[in-house]
């Protein structure tokens, strides 16, 4: 049997593109005493895979040139010799763009138990989508009831998830996104109060009408110049969670912009760096809130599904041009 990989073909400057990455084949290895063999059924494309490929300073070690590109999928073990793991068992983890990922399960995040609900799920909502969402806002943003909470990339896989948890936890949310099916989708199926389309005028002008008493929290996973408007428009007290970049194609230092330094120190806010991989150790508290919110109906998500490995090299690219609605997977 062969396994079909996506490698890392070339050290991308920016944003990876197709012709970065590779197709390749390699036979299904066969496991040894306590590893497994996992059949991926579907591959995650995240913003963050910029920064995994990237030789800019990081939080990981960049993926080198020839292996496969490191992705979170969710799969089932069809062979197992390690204990505890059986054959069957769904599970998600960084296992890469390929068919086939055999190892010893340290890469496997969790075993989805989740069986009542898609096993798609497991990369969006309630993997490392939701759960970033989750303890981003919960954690960090510290939201209280009748606060205002903004959100760049609003209508996106981790976006729409903290406008959502937002208000559930009582908050007037406003969301920001590009272009008008998204802005309809945030009002419409994600349940923002507003929605600001930032291709479509003066972002500043936007937030003072749509946040007349200022920012509480902010989410901010885009930077730039969204991020610049939100600053002057914080509350005192605000906290700001930086959770992506996705404004920033490259991170050359840039000439002197805008400062938020003031902004801060005169609002007395408070800005949070969120690496979702600190919060490993309780995944499984989010995981099971998130569900139950979705059993419910109070927890809504989009997915966006292509077929065919073949679709994973240019998908990055497609995913900051904003191609997608909804959280992007390729379906094996």
């Amino acid at each position: 049997m062969m396994n079909r990989q996506v490698r890392l073909k070339s050290r991308p400057n920016g944003i990876p593109q197709a012709e970065n990455f590779e197709l390749a084949e390699a036979l299904v290895p066969e496991i040894k005493d306590g590893q497994v063999l996992v059949k991926n059924e579907f591959l995650s494309v995240e913003p963050a895979m910029r920064g995994w490929v990237s030789t800019v300073a990081n939080y990981s070690t960049p993926v080198g040139i020839g292996e496969v590109m490191r992705s979170f999928t969710a799969g089932t073990i069809v062979k197992s010799r390690r204990p505890g793991f059986a054959e069957g068992d769904k599970v998600m983890g960084m296992l890469g763009w390929q068919d086939f990922a055999a190892g010893d399960a340290t890469n496997i995040t969790r075993k989805v138990r989740e069986t009542d609900l898609p096993l798609s799920l497991s990369l969006g909502v309630l993997g490392l989508n939701g759960v970033t969402a989750y303890f981003g806002l919960l954690d960090l943003g510290t939201p209280r009831p009748g606060d205002t909470v903004v959100v760049s990339t609003a209508a996106g896989s981790v976006g729409s998830a903290v406008g959502q948890i937002a208000k559930l936890m009582g908050c007037r949310t406003v969301g920001i996104t590009g272009g008008a099916e998204k802005v309809k989708m945030c009002r419409e199926t994600f349940g923002y109060d507003a929605a600001i389309d930032y291709k479509a005028g003066n972002v500043a002008d936007a937030l003072k009408a749509a946040c007349p008493r200022g920012v509480d929290v902010y989410f901010d996973n885009t930077s730039g110049a969204i991020s610049d408007a939100v600053m002057a428009q914080l509350a005192q007290g605000a906290r700001v969670v930086i959770c992506g970049t996705a404004a920033i194609s490259s991170w050359d230092p840039p000439p002197m912009g805008p400062r938020v330094e003031r902004h801060i120190l005169v609002k007395r806010a408070r800005v949070s760096g969120l690496l979702i991989f600190d919060y490993a150790h309780r995944y499984e508290e989010a995981v099971a809130r998130l569900a139950d919110w979705v059993r419910a109906g109070k927890l809504k998500y989009r997915e966006d599904i292509v077929d065919g490995i073949e679709h994973a090299p240019g998908a990055i690219a497609e995913l900051y041009r904003g191609e997608n609605l909804g959280k992007r997977l390729i379906r094996l």
